[in-house]
């Protein structure tokens, strides 16, 4: 039986996993998420984890080791393809983000979590909370995706990084929470294959695509 302790810890984290996802990770009330847990001392948080931070991390630290798994396993494939294959790079992102968005709500929250880190400027992330991120395997996969998708100025790389992983953390997130409310009506979903082999098409090409002379400096 659990104790007393890791029953407070549990509730915490996972109150804090739904108002991070839904109220932004800054702007989400620790008065709230501690009061939603059933914790009457108000600073039965900071006695967990010790800071905003240190909670966020504990959110975190539930999926990374699923995303360094799969975007490895993934990752390792798409490096056998030939050089100009930006598709099945792209898939390494997709595929594993889908899996786990449709793994349950804390799955799809995490999603919708990273889809907001991922806009940070990474010096001002607290380490510990980098060191997370880095642990997730993506950076290797945007390594790869960055040598072969379309040659761009390195800060036209780095804004499609953004806004293509932004879309499809989101995207996969908002599929797997119309797929669980059951009964509700909504446009059909494709199947989770179909789903990924199109996405990943869509951002292929968005990676792909040149920039115009309109978007050269002068």
């Amino acid at each position: 039986m659990p104790s007393d302790a890791s029953v407070t810890r549990r509730r915490l984290v996972d109150e804090a996993t739904r108002a991070f996802a839904a109220d932004g990770v800054y702007t989400a009330s620790l008065i709230d998420i501690t009061r939603r847990a059933g914790q009457r001392n108000r600073g039965a948080l900071y006695y967990h984890f010790g800071s905003r931070a240190g909670v966020l991390c504990a959110v975190l630290e539930q999926h990374v080791d699923f995303l360094a798994r799969r975007e490895g396993e993934l990752l390792e494939i798409a490096r056998l393809r030939p050089e100009h294959d930006v598709q099945s790079v792209v898939e390494a992102i997709v595929r594993p983000a889908t899996e786990l968005a449709e793994s349950g709500w804390r799955g799809r929250c995490f999603l919708q979590i990273l889809a907001e880190l991922v806009q940070e400027d990474p010096t001002t992330l607290d380490a510990d909370v980098s060191a997370l991120l880095a642990r997730t395997g993506g950076y290797p996969v945007y390594d790869l995706l960055g040598e072969r998708m379309a040659a761009v100025a390195p800060d036209i790389a780095l804004e499609r990084f953004a806004l293509a992983t932004g879309f499809i953390l989101r995207a996969v997130a908002d599929r797997a929470r119309v797929l669980g409310r059951r009964g509700h009506r909504s446009r059909p979903q494709l199947d989770q294959d179909l789903f990924v082999a199109n996405l990943v098409a869509m951002i292929a090409a968005a990676m792909s695509a040149p920039l115009g002379r309109a978007g050269k400096r002068r």
